[in-house]
Parts: C-alpha cells; structure tokens; sequence
C-alpha cells in the first residue's frame, strides 16, 4: 500500500518491489498466492466507517463497474466485454465497486468499501475447469450476473449495519426491477437511474389472470396489467414542472440543473410498486431519469440531491486509477485480483481519513477567504495528500552501486525469462514432431 500512495507510476509488483526494497518474489507471493482475506480488508474499513460519529447519518452508498483492459484472455474475468473507459467492447476484466459518499462533513468524504470481480458465463462452460484452477478460482463459485453480484454488495452493507440513507447505481443495474425489489424488501431506498425507453404508469394498473377467451389452447396461469396504459420515461419530460435547484458548490463553481417528479407505478414480477420518476435536465440540455422508492411527502431538492451523487463513484474509481495504481495491476490470478482491490480500497479510505481529519484540525483560514475573495476555498485533494507522504516517507535514493545491482539483476531476470521461453518453444516443437510422426 506504501507503494501505490507513494509512486507515481508503475505500481506493479517489479516497480513497487525496485523503489522499496522488497523482494519481487516476495511481493508477488504477497499479492498472488499468500492466503490473507481480502474480504476481510474491506470488512475492516466498513468497521472503521460505521465507528466514525461523523459518518452515521446522511451516507449514500453507490454501485458501479470498472473495466481494465488485457490483452491476455488468461487473466481472471477477461472476456470481451463493455469497457466504458475505453468506450468499446474489449478484451476486459470487469468489477462492480461500492463506494460509501457523505458530502456534510467538512470536505467531503468518498471511498470505496467493496468490490467483486465479474466472470463472465463462458468461464463455467464444459472445458474451462482446468484454466480456473490454474488462476485459483474457487471451485464453489458459479456464474453470477453484474446485476446478482450488486445485490449481494449491497446486502452485504445492510447486513452489518453500514449507516446510509439511500443507494444510487447506474443504468446497468438501475433497470433491474429484480435489484430495486431487492432493495426496497431490505427496507432501503434506492435511487436508480433507468434509460429512456423505461416504461411505467401514471396511475395505479390493475393487476390480475386474463380471462380464458377460447377453449382452445392452455388457460392463462400469469399475471398481466389488465387496465393500465404503459408510457416513456422520456415522454414525461415535456409536460413536467421543471425546477431550477442549487445543488451543491463543485471545483469549477456551482452545480445548478433543473429537476421534475411525478409519481408513478412500475410493475415487477406480478407486483406494482409505487416511486418517484425523478428528471434532470443539465445545462446542455442531456435529460436523465431515475426511480426512487422515498416517501410521496420527500421534497424535490432532497430527491434532486441524491440524483446527483453517482458523480462521487466515478471521481471516486477515477481517482484510484489515476492516484492509487488500480489500473497498474500486472496479475492473472483471482486472488491477486481481490488482493489489489483490498488494498486499493485500504490506501483509498486512508486518503479519505487523511483529508476528513485534516479539515478537522486546520480549518480554512477566515482571513484567506476574505483576501481571495472566492466562495470558498479548496478541499484537500487526493495529489495533495500523497504529495505530503513522499515528504514524511520518501522513496529511496540509489547510490551507483544500488543502481547497477538493480540493473543487474533486470537484465539477469530477462536473461532467465528467455531460456524459459526457448526451452517451451523447444518442448513444443519437439512435442509436434511427435504427433506428426504419430499420424504418418
């Protein structure tokens, strides 16, 4: 973890082994092979969270994906799937992430608190076993859709306790009646975006068996809407009672949209529930839409302020690629998957600690702000923090000697990585000219 707060770039077992004077070996057993839990990393953060007084009320808590990509169709989880940082469809391993945010403290708290690797269906087809032995994939787990691995984080939040008022997710898990019903039945509010083509229903439908029209043919056994006429989410824009609303003061100045509600009726697996269609109509004119199960009497900044929360689990996954090395990883196994993701979420939460007890105990000077004269000043940022670590634990310096051992040994591993590589090439072939000769 010193590596990746401290180190800029290459945050990979052989950069991080180079600048702290760990053994490579060591590190690599560490972060691939060693059996310490990193379920257990993130159970401790989660412990440290709800045991902070400032963080028991007003939390939202956020469900996303972060996509990687590799080039290698051998590392745990790859597939070609969806990566949204690349924008396309590449070979990519993709996890779900959840963030725990509270913007009422001083300087705002974010860090992530879990996290679970996808394996797409295709690593449980007939003939896969032996590769997910290789990379350590334990023999009990099955496939698992992103949308089944958010409920089981969120549930695993609610279950010990987590303090939050509301969970927000995307568009991916958002239009899932399975996952709000999920949540809604755990006794917690949901704030979930949906995509335009969603459809619901401006007054209650009427549930029930459609009559038996014909004696020809099964009679009907499922439930369908039998009076009710579905509509767009996004035909609801035009007729809605749109709000300007301040929502919160950001880096480059205010956050001020327009926001609308309405009432409206889902249907979801023979059951009608009752949300608030929530729209927000940004500056450049991009509308979104979300459901959200709160009481009828919840006022329209309040829904308008939890909308706009999902932007914290971006900067937070931005912030861990760009900051912490949570793109850097150099690995192929599961476990050093959930190894680097623990601790990818302890140096985040360390952060987040650092800046919290930071505005805590040097409050922003009074007389600054008049001089400046800016709304306000700046919060500590992730570089800053990181920043003042090199300053208290500097990475080390070589002399010439350390520097050629260093160089030496490189170029004595590259000389060893090649004489395995020609001795499997060797083997190969050897192993071809055998089957030929067998076949002739």
């Amino acid at each position: 973890m010193s590596g990746l707060l401290r180190m800029e770039t290459d945050r990979h077992f052989r950069g991080i082994s180079r600048e702290t004077g760990v053994s490579g070996q060591n590190l690599q057993h560490f972060r691939s092979a060693s059996p310490w839990s990193g379920e257990a990393v993130c159970r401790q953060v989660q412990d440290e969270l709800k045991a902070t007084p400032e963080l028991v009320r007003g939390g939202v808590l956020l469900v996303d994906e972060s996509a990687e990509e590799k080039a290698s169709a051998k590392s745990a989880g790859a597939g070609r799937q969806y990566n949204g940082r690349m924008g396309k469809v590449e070979m990519s391993p993709v996890g779900g992430l959840l963030s725990y945010v509270k913007l009422q403290v001083a300087q705002g708290f974010w860090s992530g608190i879990d996290g679970r690797l996808f394996l797409p269906e295709a690593w449980f087809a007939a003939g896969q076993e032996a590769l997910r032995k290789r990379l350590g994939i334990p023999r009990d787990l099955g496939f698992k859709t992103q949308v089944e691995l958010a409920g089981e984080m969120i549930e695993a939040a609610i279950t010990p306790g987590i303090p939050f008022e509301v969970v927000g997710f995307d568009t991916l898990y958002g239009r899932s009646g399975w996952l709000r019903a999920e949540v809604r039945n755990a006794g917690a509010l949901y704030m979930a975006e949906v995509p335009v083509d969603t459809e619901l229903y401006l007054e209650k439908p009427l549930l029930g068996i459609p009559e038996r029209l014909s004696k020809r043919g099964r009679p009907p056994v499922k439930v369908q809407v039998l009076h009710g006429e579905a509509v767009r989410v996004d035909s609801l824009r035009a007729p809605a009672h749109w709000h300007p609303l301040r929502i919160r003061a950001t880096e480059r100045g205010e956050l001020c949209d327009a926001f609308a509600a309405c009432r409206v009726w889902t249907v979801q697996d023979g059951e009608v529930m009752e949300d608030w269609l929530v729209m927000r109509k940004e500056a450049d004119g991009k509308h979104s839409y979300a459901l959200c199960n709160a009481a009828a009497e919840t006022p329209l900044a309040q829904l308008a302020e939890w909308k706009c929360q999902r932007y914290f689990i971006e900067r937070s996954n931005q912030e861990a690629k760009s900051e912490l090395g949570w793109d850097e990883l150099q690995a192929h196994k599961y476990r050093a998957w959930e190894h680097h993701l623990a601790l990818t979420i302890l140096a985040s939460w360390f952060v987040a600690q650092t800046k919290f007890e930071w505005a805590r105990d040097y409050p922003r000077d009074p007389a600054l702000l008049q001089r400046l004269e800016p709304d306000q000043l700046p919060a500590l940022s992730v570089a800053n923090v990181r920043l003042l670590l090199r300053a208290v634990m500097p990475l080390q310096r070589l002399n010439v000697k350390q520097a050629t051992d260093l160089v030496i040994k490189h170029l004595l591993n590259r000389t060893r990585s090649r004489k395995s590589r020609l001795k499997k090439q060797r083997l190969a072939k050897q192993s071809n000219s055998q089957q030929s000769l067998a076949q002739m």
